[in-house]
């Protein structure tokens, strides 16, 4: 399993957010991994085993989510910073979404 997971679940439908184009960068737009949603919203691969110390992106293209779903959204894309600390720890970072708001936490 990669260091860095997610999950995106579509609130508004009480579903997992299937489909959804997910990038794992670094501050600097390096990007290290690229991933679908599966069945579930699940990314369990993205990015390396193990990462060093330090500020990581994931971008989420919600606009694509949206519009294979057929709906009308305020955000075309959700990009979250977040800091990694110690590279002996998994880090999930999960999107809760909907058409007009998101919310996201540090997960286990």
């Amino acid at each position: 399993m990669s260091q860095i997971t997610t999950h995106v679940l579509d609130t508004a439908s009480g579903t997992p957010a299937r489909g959804v184009p997910v990038t794992l960068l670094t501050t600097d737009g390096r990007v290290l991994a690229e991933a679908i949603t599966n069945d579930d919203g699940r990314v369990p691969d993205l990015g390396p085993d193990a990462v060093p110390p330090g500020t990581y992106r994931i971008a989420f293209d919600t606009a694509s989510y949206f519009r294979a779903c057929g709906v009308d959204s305020f955000f075309p894309s959700v990009t979250i910073d977040f800091l990694l600390t110690d590279s002996s720890q998994h880090y999930h970072v999960p999107l809760l979404l909907s058409p007009f708001a998101y919310s996201t936490y540090r997960g286990s």
